[in-house]
């Protein structure tokens, strides 16, 4: 027997590993599954849980009365026995005195152990967990407020075991998240995991698409892979633990997902679950939410790990979004996130770029000479304007109003040249149009959200397109199949219905070369027999002359006669037809000596028919049958050439399918690697329009502000600083 482990071998089903279990003391070389029990269907067969990559089935060992979870793989996984053993060796190093629960269930990887038909295949013994998926623990529990959210913090704790051993599921989802009885985690199916040992390694899978980033691609694999999955449970939990209501609202029954699908993730605009989450009244719901939404285009790489601070810092933010209900979801903190963030993730996020800091005075200072001189002469100057208006004075080209103007504008000169009138201006300016450089962060954001939903709409295409096209290279590949078959079996049946007619063609050429070899045996006798010989009766040698010359000497040299009318005579007469089918009259013979004639010529041919040749000789059969037989070994060759063309046809087909395929799946890969470029290129300008929006908040602030002590230096205020001093 074989091991079938290679990349070339074909894994079974998992119905053929159902049906080899049946028999368990024959398809198992481990001691302690030899004769376990497989828990069964109703029909009586091994119970399988199907995925893409195995089957897994549920054994009782009768040796040692253990219940072990067996997986058996249906497809080939590079480098899979490295990779378990990698897995194996890293969580059998783990203290589990320190981690939050019992989460790591053992298992043991078997190289070649099952055989199905003459081969054998490798299966993943692991522990049995009595416990039962996320999805039916909220099914049950969801009403649960206060056990929901229980459940969200030991979530929580699981992810920061595996960050801070550097592991990653790689599919963290409802499916492989156990709840034990105690309401404790169990994470199972570690196909696609990642520990440090697998470094530089691909990833074997992708994981569940609904929650997994649309930024993920197959080159992603490292200890980031869970960042944006746990981010999605999270907000599930929390969102569920404070409105039971949205399971109801949100999930479908025996959806895979809890709340988010990856439609969501794609498009979050047209989204109506993620709407409702964003809108959510509850300010963790909503913020979560709105923190999903960002995280979708963010690289894998630069998203933040979901780790919850201590419990005081938790406390303190709560406190503190409570006693700041207004600006505690929107405020960014140091880390650039929402202030309801705070002590939710760890401090290593994008920073919040700050303005540029523009000192602008309070009001007027010190007062300087041109301020003295001012406050002296504008009162005298309104002072003359009084008396010039009293006394009726006036001096062309002065007037009343001249010293009054002359006042004002000495005032308005004076604050000019004040330094904080001068540096409140510059500031205003420079705030001004730093805020015109910045974009509109509403007009960026729209603009990019149409740039995401034109490039999720073109994605979502070439999702459609691709499997189509390649549905289409198939179908041609079959059709050439299937015209190439058409025209064998056209060819074939030909060829065949020639062969076949071959035996009715010898048989054909033996009677005619027989008939030949005794029409020439009877013309021969005939020849023999000369009329001047042994004449017919009534024929003496005067006609057997006047015969011989009309070219009738034998009796083969006429086949009969024919009656013809004699009109002259009113008579009946009769001219000989010769053997080339020409006619004679010949003088002297009428119809009675035609007939005689006739007769004995009859008589004649009768006499040689007797003793004519009944058989072909061997050397006369020969030639005939070998004719025919080249004629058949060439009909058969060219039957097998048939075969050989339609080989060549299917070869010529698959080949333009293979290179179909092949042409298809680069540019495939070419695209994917272009979405990728883009999907990290809108996650980089996610990140920098949410720095630009801050910005332009806090350089719009900086500028009201301006304005605001600009105020402070207004004409009233400078005058109530020249006399009153502040």
């Amino acid at each position: 027997m074989g091991q079938a482990t290679g990349p070339q071998r074909q894994f079974p089903s998992g119905a053929e590993y159902a049906e080899a279990l049946q028999h368990t003391q024959l398809c198992f070389r481990h001691p302690e599954l030899q004769g376990a029990r497989p828990e069964l269907t109703k029909l009586g067969l091994p119970r399988a849980i199907s995925g893409a990559f195995a089957s897994v089935f549920s054994l009782t060992s009768d040796t040692s009365g253990r219940r072990y979870a067996i997986k058996c793989f249906t497809r080939h996984v590079p480098d899979q026995e490295r990779r378990y053993q990698a897995i194996s060796s890293r969580l059998a190093g783990l203290n589990r005195a320190e981690l939050s629960q019992p989460w790591n269930l053992g298992f043991e990887y078997l190289p070649s152990a099952i055989s199905v038909g003459q081969d054998h295949y490798p299966v993943l013994k692991m522990e049995w967990a009595e416990a039962v998926t996320l999805s039916s623990w909220l099914d049950d529990n969801h009403a649960h407020g206060f056990a929901v959210d229980r459940m969200a913090d030991r979530f929580e704790a699981l992810t920061r075991d595996l960050a801070a051993h550097e592991i990653a599921h790689g599919d963290l989802q409802h499916g492989n998240l156990l709840v034990a009885g105690d309401d404790t985690l169990r994470l199972v199916d570690y196909d696609g995991m990642y520990v440090p040992a697998l470094d530089g390694m691909g990833g074997t899978e992708r994981g569940h698409r609904n929650y997994q980033s649309p930024m993920r691609g197959n080159d992603d694999f490292g200890a980031s892979l869970d960042r944006f999955s746990a981010w999605v449970i999270f907000l599930s939990l929390k969102a569920i633990a404070s409105d039971p209501a949205l399971w109801n609202r949100l999930h479908e029954p025996s959806g895979e997902f809890l709340l988010l699908t990856e439609d969501d993730f794609k498009s979050p605009g047209g989204s109506t679950r993620l709407q409702t989450l964003l809108t959510h009244p509850d300010r963790t719901v909503s913020g979560l939410a709105d923190q999903v939404r960002s995280l979708a285009f963010q690289p894998l790489d630069v998203l933040p790990p979901l780790a919850v601070a201590a419990p005081k810092q938790r406390v303190a933010a709560t406190n503190s979004a409570a006693a700041a209900p207004d600006t505690a979801a929107a405020a960014p903190g140091t880390s650039g996130l929402p202030g309801w963030m705070t002590g939710h993730i760890s401090p290593q996020t994008t920073p919040t770029p700050t303005a540029p800091s523009d000192t602008v005075p309070d009001g007027f200072r010190t007062r300087t000479l041109l301020d003295v001189a001012a406050a002296v002469l504008c009162p005298l100057m309104l002072i003359a304007t009084a008396l010039m208006i009293v006394t009726g004075f006036s001096a062309s080209p002065v007037g009343p109003g001249v010293p009054a103007l002359a006042a004002v504008v000495l005032t308005v000169f004076a604050r000019s040249r004040r330094a904080e009138r001068m540096r409140a201006r510059a500031a205003l300016a420079r705030l001004t149009d730093q805020l015109a450089q910045l974009e509109d962060p509403l007009k960026a954001a729209e603009k990019l959200r149409q740039e995401r939903a034109k490039f999720d709409e073109a994605e979502a295409k070439r999702a459609v397109a691709f499997p189509r096209d390649q549905d289409k290279i198939t179908a041609r590949y079959r059709v050439d199949l299937k015209d190439a078959e058409k025209r064998k079996v056209r060819k074939q049946r030909d060829i065949n219905r020639q062969i076949a007619g071959l035996t009715g063609e010898l048989t054909s050429a033996l009677t005619k070369a027989l008939t030949d070899k005794q029409s020439v045996y009877v013309r021969d006798q005939l020849s023999r027999r000369l009329i001047a010989q042994s004449p017919p009766t009534g024929i003496g040698p005067k006609l057997a002359s006047r015969l011989a010359a009309a070219g009738i000497r034998t009796a083969a040299d006429f086949t009969g006669y024919r009656p013809v009318q004699n009109t002259h005579y009113n008579s009946t007469g009769a001219v000989l037809v010769l053997s080339g089918g020409r006619v004679v009259d010949v003088l002297g013979i009428g119809e009675t000596k035609a007939i005689a004639l006739d007769r004995w010529r009859r008589q004649l041919v009768a006499a040689a028919q007797a003793r004519q040749p009944v058989s072909l000789s061997e050397s006369e059969r020969q030639p005939i049958e070998q004719s025919v037989a080249r004629r058949r070994l060439h009909l058969i060759a060219r039957r097998d050439e048939v075969e050989s063309e339609t080989d060549a046809l299917r070869a010529k087909a698959r080949k333009q399918m293979v290179d179909g395929q092949d042409r298809l799946s680069r540019e495939n890969s070419v695209a994917g690697d272009r979405a990728r470029q883009q999907r990290q290129d809108f996650g980089r300008r996610t990140v920098g329009l949410q720095q630009n929006s801050a910005l332009h908040e806090t350089l719009s602030d900086s500028v009201v502000a301006a304005k605001l002590r600009q105020r402070e230096l207004s004409l009233m205020c400078y005058l109530r600083f020249l006399y009153i001093g502040r």
